[in-house]
């Protein structure tokens, strides 16, 4: 037996929220537009990782949410716990 739910289901259960974090999105977007800038501001990667995960998020099928996790997350460093002084307990 699926329990897999339909679009419609989707729709009907999660639009109201989902149109709620576009237009807060949107919202966050127009404030960086709107934002004063300083002569000498340098390039900010946040916004590169911004429009990245923008465009993924307008490729068809699954695996958006991982596309995006993996925009913003740092590459694995084995050497982070002497990086950041940690001892193993």
């Amino acid at each position: 037996m699926s329990n897999r739910r339909t679009k419609a289901d989707v729709l009907n259960r999660d639009f109201l929220e989902t149109r709620c974090k576009v237009l807060e999105l949107a919202a966050d977007l127009d404030r960086l537009d709107r934002a004063s800038r300083t002569g000498a501001e340098a390039p900010d990667s946040r916004l590169a990782q911004l429009r990245q995960a923008l465009e993924a998020l307008l490729e068809p099928g699954p695996g958006r949410a991982e596309t995006v996790q993996r925009i913003f997350s740092l590459e694995y460093d084995p050497q982070w716990r002497e990086r950041f002084a940690l001892t193993p307990r």
